[in-house]
């Protein structure tokens, strides 16, 4: 993998998916993941999720319950987060990142910044969100 700079932005004027932007996107995805592992580990730690509050208090209790779960989705969210962070990496690796799952068109580079997990080009992610609204109304 090539060396790039703490600053080093993807051009446009570079060849799509050469090895610097490989490397960003690497980068940029490895430190995402190391950042939620991160947030996970002090939210167990700091023992918000621990049932310390034994009250006698129905209504306590109802609260603290509420809190854990809507903590517990939150959780699961960032699991499966990492879970299409490691797909991203492992697409770094074999060679298709940056491709569009649907048509194996380019994903395009300000997209894949604002969204470096992204597997769909955006005329393909429409499509997709359009479908799934017309399954929805039914």
């Amino acid at each position: 993998m090539v060396k790039i700079s703490k600053t080093y932005i993807p051009k446009l004027t570079e060849k799509y998916m050469c090895e610097k932007h490989k490397a960003y996107f690497k980068k940029k995805l490895s430190d995402w993941k190391s950042e939620i592992i991160k947030a996970n580990n002090e939210a167990l730690y700091n023992g918000s999720l621990d049932d310390n509050s034994v009250s006698a208090d129905i209504v306590d209790q109802a609260s603290s319950y509420t809190d854990k779960n809507v903590e517990m989705k939150a959780i699961n969210r960032q699991i499966k987060l990492i879970s299409k962070i490691d797909s991203a990496l492992k697409k770094i690796q074999d060679g298709t990142y940056g491709f569009c799952e649907d048509t194996g068109e380019p994903i395009g580079i300000k997209r894949l910044i604002a969204r470096p997990i992204a597997t769909l080009c955006i005329a393909a992610q429409e499509k997709h969100e359009k479908d799934e609204k017309v399954y929805a109304d039914d």
